[in-house]
């Protein structure tokens, strides 16, 4: 069972590393709002980063916004720094939890596991790069196992409502679900939306260095996953989705990535029958396309060479046609947006005796809630931490390296975020 107490030489559930960066600054906000939902009522926290100033800066504005004045000296500020290995490890072991929101964890992410599993703090991260997500469990799952340390990666909006959402699908439905296909569409108000430009850089180092994940994907020596029921057949690059009535292509993100290796996990630990998934999303009408167009074929030419790299991540805004910016969204946008996943699973019910042939009911199920970057992240990676610092128990029995699905699959996180806004439905 998973080590949750806080202690003399620990004191700290939750340390918020990266504090002062752009989504940092929201969970410092959210972690402030949740305090009364830690162990007996009480959360104890501390943010870090590299500066001091920056750091106490972003408490100054959590207390304005908050009206809690008292969070510019109730929390304690830690100096840690990526490249400064000792740093690290003073701050892994003051946590229970360190909440890593340091991007791109392609540059930045291993020092930070690393010193983690080394000083026994367990780890929850927001990543959406599958090199990282997939080299993390390659590289460090038997040390983290040894350690009983909890390595849980994907605890954003990449991957928490694809994954718990396949879950939430598998468990509502009557009998043996075997295939889900979930579409996004993300709404925005009169103001727009935009993404700050750290979630475009991790984009176009990870479509650059795409070959190596194949090759990391190798070294797992993994058998493929049974197939129960109809294969799930792959649909086009771009296609109209009867689904979400507009056009649509595959998700680019972690999601598929994340799914699989949850159902790999259930399957391998608890024989459970794997589900199949395709993930996509929508993109509107015919204008979306054309300049998605443009955009795609000027990414895909320039990310192949390291000037066109250096000129995708100095200019996000012209190359992304403003859904990128280096200033991120605005408050005011962030209140206008909302996203939506709807999944459509297949399966066989339960008086059909033996499944198989041509698969005999269906399930719809929604996942929605606020805008997905700096709202919705932030949400489902302190209610992941407090998951863990409340029901040590309902975690896989051994630490280890875990998809959100394969850590959670038998906790209370869906039913926590839903009372926090992220809504789990049938229709």
């Amino acid at each position: 069972m998973a080590r949750v107490e806080t202690s003399s030489s620990r004191p700290y559930h939750l340390v918020i590393f990266g504090a002062s960066g752009f989504t940092g600054q929201f969970v410092v906000e959210e972690v402030a709002r949740t305090v009364s939902e830690g162990p007996n009522g009480n959360l104890k926290w501390a943010v870090a980063g590299r500066s001091k100033q920056k750091l106490e800066k972003v408490l100054e504005q959590a207390a304005g916004v908050l009206s809690k004045p008292e969070l510019r000296t109730e929390v304690d500020v830690i100096v840690a720094d990526v490249g400064e290995p000792d740093s690290l490890a003073a701050m892994c072991k003051q946590a229970v939890i360190v909440l890593n929101c340091v991007g791109p964890y392609r540059f930045f992410g291993e020092p930070v596991v690393k010193a983690c599993v080394e000083n026994g703090a367990h780890h929850i991260d927001i990543c959406g790069e599958p090199q990282f997500l997939e080299g993390t469990q390659l590289n460090y799952n038997s040390q983290a196992a040894e350690k009983g340390v909890y390595i849980i990666g994907s605890c954003g909006f990449d991957s928490i409502p694809a994954d718990m959402g396949v879950l939430y699908t598998r468990d509502q439905f009557k009998g043996t679900l075997t295939a889900v296909e979930s579409f996004l569409t993300v709404g925005s108000g009169p103001d727009g939306a935009c993404i700050h430009d750290g979630t475009w850089q991790s984009a176009v180092y990870g479509f650059a260095d795409g070959h190596k994940l194949q090759s990391l994907r190798r070294k797992f020596n993994h058998k493929p996953l049974p197939t129960v029921g109809s294969k799930l057949k792959r649909r086009g690059a771009l296609f109209f989705s009867n689904e979400i009535q507009q056009y649509a292509l595959p998700f680019m993100g972690s999601d598929p990535s994340v799914v699989k290796r949850t159902q790999r996990f259930l399957v391998e630990e608890h024989q459970a029958s794997p589900v199949q998934y395709g993930a996509y999303a929508g993109i509107g009408g015919v204008g979306n396309i054309i300049k998605l167009m443009f955009a795609g074929m000027m990414f895909w030419f320039l990310v192949k060479f390291s000037f066109g790299r250096n000129l995708l991540i100095k200019y996000p805004e012209f190359f992304s046609f403003g859904m990128f910016s280096k200033a991120g969204p605005t408050r005011k946008q962030m209140e206008g947006s909302s996203f939506q996943f709807s999944f459509h699973g297949e399966g066989y019910s339960e008086d059909q005796e033996s499944p198989q042939g041509k698969p005999n009911a269906k399930i719809r199920t929604l996942v929605q809630g606020p805008e997905s970057g700096y709202v919705a992240t932030p949400i489902t990676m302190v209610q992941a931490a407090l998951t863990i610092l409340n029901e040590p128990a309902a975690l896989p029995k051994k630490g280890g390296v875990y998809t959100p699905g394969a850590a959670f699959a038998r906790s209370t996180l869906i039913d926590r975020l839903n009372k926090h806004g992220i809504q789990f439905s049938v229709i």
